[in-house]
């Protein structure tokens, strides 16, 4: 059985490393933390862009040196236009999505209503586990 990836969003993370969330939340994204985390190119300039304290800062900074962030692709390109043609969703949304499409990942997201009418793409949220 292929063990599953994740494409971890931004509201995620500022949510786990701000030990925000639920603790069955914790739970799960410290799973996730075991097993080669991923997230977007757009996750790492919105999370690297967050205003916030200094030390908030390195810590969102360590934690992006430390997982897998998935570049935009051609074919994440073309998946992200074909999304943005079928579904009113913004362009952040809509390459993390494809990203997530194209690379078989579920989308790990505090907003997975943004995410629930694209086809071939499971999101699940951290609030809610």
């Amino acid at each position: 059985m292929a063990r599953i990836q994740y494409l971890i969003d931004t509201n995620a993370i500022v949510d786990y490393l701000g030990l925000k969330l639920p603790n069955s939340g914790m739970v799960f994204m410290n799973s996730i933390m075991d097993n080669e985390p991923s997230a977007s190119v757009i996750t790492k300039i919105e999370v690297l862009g967050y205003s916030t304290t200094a030390e908030y800062s390195r810590l969102l900074a360590e934690f992006i040196d430390d997982i897998n962030i998935i570049e935009l692709t051609s074919e994440v390109v073309s998946k992200t236009i074909l999304i943005r043609r079928t579904n009113k969703i913004k362009l952040p949304d809509a390459i993390i999505a494809a990203t997530a499409v194209v690379r078989g990942s579920v989308i790990i997201s505090r907003n997975v209503k943004d995410f629930q009418n694209i086809k071939g793409l499971k999101a699940i949220n951290p609030w809610e586990k």
